[in-house]
């Protein structure tokens, strides 16, 4: 049993890394693209960092150091607050980026 409910860990906190990414991924595609349509950021820092860096730029420095942050909680995924700290970044990033610009995104569509 002990085998199977280690599996199952490994295999939820791979699955928890990998949407993590994904999410990532999609927050800097769909911050450029709705930039270039003529929606705002809400983020004030990436903003602010916009005006010294460029979007592009800023876009990369910001989305490269939270994967860097992924990769190592993913590392140390023997620890047991990695399961939930992987969970808690998914619920915020789909709360406070992929539904947001989903909206905004779809707003243009319908």
């Amino acid at each position: 049993m002990k085998v199977i409910q280690g599996q199952w860990r490994e295999r939820t906190l791979d699955d928890l890394f990998l949407l993590n990414l994904a999410l990532q991924l999609f927050d800097g595609v769909a911050t450029y693209q709705g930039l270039r349509l003529g929606f705002q950021e809400a983020n004030p820092i990436l903003r602010s960092t916009f005006t010294l860096l460029g979007v592009e730029s800023t876009l990369v420095l910001f989305k490269a150091q939270a994967c860097g942050v992924l990769f190592l909680l993913h590392r140390h995924r023997q620890h047991r607050s990695v399961q939930l700290a992987l969970a808690a970044v998914a619920i915020v990033h789909l709360l406070l980026s992929f539904v947001p610009w989903t909206a905004k995104l779809l707003s243009l569509v319908v």
